[in-house]
């Protein structure tokens, strides 16, 4: 019971965070079951569980509050989801933790450029760029295989490319809803279901503080938006580095 209530308290202080920002739920999550001891395989499959719940909720408040921009969404999920699937499979197989450091420095340095952004001028576009299917590949196979990375990935990158930060934050929480489900099948064909036994607490927790990320992000001006999505980032990726 208690390994359940203090899971259960890291899912909701996790969704929080990732509900308002776009981004951490799964970082915290993982460094978290990394602590007592969970291995990364293992940590990362069930963060994945609980996230086709958090990010279920998460979407929905998202969706409600309008803050979803669909044309993003239809970009990002075929390329995050082929992406996830794969990382998935290497890591349960393969070790793949030698390339965090790589993965945590270059998230680093979106962080920077975000708070850099922040204190300039903000010039919200449509969505446009050719490279944002390859955002979200990076993103799935990353997140996969680092038990995070899709909200710092694809949410930092898509913000520091120039779009506007409330409707990349609903959007990449609805994709990532499609992307988990994927991620999580992969794992369970690969682990099985025995292994993710600690997922109930982080479900229930992250589920409860899910529909509160949508209200947060919707009354959140752009700047300050900004400012702490770039905060979370290095201070979640710098000592991964290490």
């Amino acid at each position: 019971m208690d390994d359940f209530l203090i899971f259960a308290l890291i899912g909701f202080m996790a969704q929080l965070v990732d509900g308002a920002l776009g981004m951490a739920f799964g970082v915290l999550s993982t460094t978290s079951l990394l602590a007592f001891g969970v291995p990364p395989a293992t940590a990362s499959a069930v963060t994945h569980v609980t996230e086709i719940f958090t990010t279920a909720a998460s979407g929905t408040s998202h969706i409600v509050h309008r803050n979803v921009n669909w044309r993003l969404v239809a970009r990002l999920a075929p390329a995050g989801m082929i992406g996830g699937a794969a990382g998935a499979f290497i890591l349960s197989n393969v070790d793949g933790k030698f390339i965090e450091p790589f993965v945590s420095a270059y998230l680093a340095g979106i962080g920077f450029y975000i708070l850099f952004k922040a204190i300039g001028p903000l010039w919200p576009r449509e969505v446009k760029d050719r490279i944002v299917p390859w955002i979200g590949a990076g993103g799935g196979l990353l997140d996969a295989m680092g038990g995070g990375g899709w909200g710092p990935i694809v949410t930092g990158s898509l913000i520091g490319r120039g779009h506007a930060p409330r409707q990349v934050i609903g959007s990449t929480n609805l994709t990532e809803f499609l992307v988990t489900s994927v991620i999580s099948a992969t794992f369970i064909l690969s682990l099985g279901w025995s292994e993710l036994s600690s997922a109930s607490g982080l479900i229930l927790g992250g589920v409860i503080a899910a529909p509160l990320g949508g209200f947060l992000v919707s009354r959140i001006p752009t700047r300050p938006l900004m400012i702490g999505v770039g905060i979370i980032i290095v201070v979640t990726s710098i000592p991964r580095i290490f």
